[in-house]
Formats: C-alpha cells, sequence, structure tokens
C-alpha cells in the first residue's frame, strides 16, 4: 500500500525505523505508534518508499 499523503510516508518511516530496531517505541506518537503496531516490516517499508514528489501534504 502506498502513502497517501506526505505527513503519513513520514509516520510510516518512523514506524518502520523502530520496528528495525534504529530508534526508541517510546518516541513513537500517534499515526506511527499505531503503525507500528498494526503493520508488517514489509508494509511499512512499502509505505515509507513512496515517492514524495506529487503527494499533498496531509490526506484529505
Amino acid at each position: 500500500m502506498k502513502a497517501q499523503s506526505k505527513s503519513q510516508q513520514r509516520a510510516a518511516g518512523a514506524a518502520l525505523s523502530a520496528k528495525r530496531g534504529e530508534t526508541k517505541t517510546s518516541s513513537l506518537q500517534g499515526a506511527s505508534k499505531d503503525m507500528y503496531e498494526s503493520m508488517t516490516e514489509a508494509e511499512l517499508a512499502e509505505m515509507a518508499g513512496t515517492q514524495r514528489k506529487d503527494l499533498p501534504e496531509e490526506a484529505s
């Protein structure tokens, strides 16, 4: 699944970083925390890897 907005892509990147053990899970908030708990590493990698060029800042 691809990210629908830049903010969603950033949240997925933060969750992916925590999933890989690069950052502490206690630093996650809001959407990134929910993504960390409900998505696999592969799903997060796909969403975080979405090109941001044509994405809106926030999903409507």
